[in-house]
């Protein structure tokens, strides 16, 4: 039987508890994909993202920018 938020009780847990499991989760599969090499065709793909990046700087739209016009979006 595979675990639930139920049978765990997390469901029981206040939205911040929760919230600070989330964290720790993602954080611990980071650490484990950190230590993954990427493969062949990841790495080429990132390789092809940076240099469109740096022919094109001005295309990127900061991050300050997106996260404003998602909560804007949000909170229509």
């Amino acid at each position: 039987m595979s675990a639930t938020l139920q049978t765990l009780g997390i469901d029981q847990w206040s939205v911040d508890d929760r919230l600070v499991l989330i964290q720790e989760i993602w954080d611990s599969i980071a650490v484990e994909t950190e230590r993954s090499p990427l493969t062949d065709a990841q790495r080429l793909e990132v390789d092809r993202r940076l240099a469109a990046h740096r022919n094109d700087p001005g295309a990127a739209i900061p991050w300050e920018q997106v996260e404003a016009e998602v909560l804007a979006r949000l909170r229509r």
